[in-house]
């Protein structure tokens, strides 16, 4: 079995950056990834920009060079492709790990689909993009559904509901809108997203103080047919025709992965995994998040760019842990 100082779960960007730190200070690891390289990167949206800009999105100080200064999709998938190969990380793709089992002398086991693996500590930075939060409702199932925007062609000239407000739900609308998709948002509260970003906001607005956007507010998706959604208003139940329904109502962290590892939550509104904020240690030993899954379900509070210093943060932690045992 092959044994490693320590296990990075994700190969996204914070997972490539805790290997570089990793490879920086000479510690054996291997990063696990269940889907391919920055997997949540390659499901964005075909034409997504990032709201950082490519500055902000630098890992282990290779330049992020881009066409303009808020960097594509494509751009950031070729910039991250790069990354790997220059750093020659040790990276695994389309392994998924399954569970975690304390072993000997404080070590544990990992096992995956594709095999199993021996460190002395674990880094768990697998994002929240997988997991997205359903509305709970019936139909949801239906293939009409989609909790994942990819791009605007299969929806031209359709009856497009877009569930949500923030700027994931906005840009949706307003794309589709000028693509020719007849488009109705379903808004649970008074008013758009306060956090929707100031280039957005107006346009999204305009479109649908002008009517060009119908905008539900107050407004809930109670159930999804075929042919149609009801939803429900100020003014009691109504449904409307409908062809397709994007639900843009934002995505969770993968709690069954955190429970099957043994990761603990706090019982809060915002359900996060149990972790001390300074060293980003888990309620098992040697066992560390980075990334944005430490915020939980407030998806909104951390992004790549102010979680960049956590892989140096922990692998300087597992370092020094490892020179205290071989001094004894």
């Amino acid at each position: 079995m092959e044994y490693y100082d320590v296990i990075i779960i994700g190969g996204g960007p914070t997972g490539l950056n805790c290997a570089i730190a990793a490879r920086k200070e000479g510690l054996n690891y291997l990063v696990i990834e269940k889907g391919l390289l920055v997997n949540s990167i390659y499901h964005f949206p075909d034409n997504m920009t990032f709201f950082s800009t490519s500055k902000l999105l630098e890992i282990g100080e290779v330049p992020f060079i881009s066409h303009t200064e808020k960097p594509t999709r494509r751009e950031a998938l070729e910039y991250y492709r790069r990354i790997q190969q220059s750093w020659k990380l040790n990276v695994h793709t389309y392994e998924e790990v399954q569970k975690m089992t304390p072993a000997t002398n404080g070590s544990y086991l990992i096992d995956t689909n594709k095999g199993s693996y021996k460190t002395s500590s674990v880094i768990i930075a697998t994002g929240f993009y997988d997991t997205p939060k359903l509305m709970e409702v019936a139909g949801e199932e239906l293939p009409k559904v989609k909790h994942y925007y990819d791009d605007a062609h299969p929806y031209i000239g359709q009856k497009v509901l877009v569930v949500g407000a923030a700027n994931s739900a906005c840009q949706v609308a307003l794309e589709l809108w000028r693509k020719g998709a007849e488009i109705t948002m379903s808004i649970r509260g008074e008013d758009i997203y306060k956090g929707v970003k100031y280039w957005i906001k107006p346009d999204i607005l305009n479109r649908i103080k002008e009517g060009s956007i119908r905008a539900h507010f107050n407004t809930n998706v109670k159930a999804i047919t075929a042919n149609t959604v009801q939803l429900e208003g100020p003014d009691g139940v109504f449904e409307i025709e409908n062809d397709w329904v994007l639900a843009m109502t934002g995505y969770l962290p993968n709690y069954t992965l955190l429970k099957n590892l043994g990761i603990t939550c706090n019982d809060d509104i915002l359900t996060t995994p149990t972790h001390n904020t300074e060293t980003l240690e888990t309620n098992l030993p040697n066992v560390y998040l980075a990334g944005v899954i430490c915020a939980g379900r407030a998806t909104n509070k951390l992004f790549i760019e102010n979680t960049r210093e956590h892989g140096a943060l922990i692998i300087n932690q597992i370092k020094n842990k490892i020179s205290t045992v071989a001094n004894h």
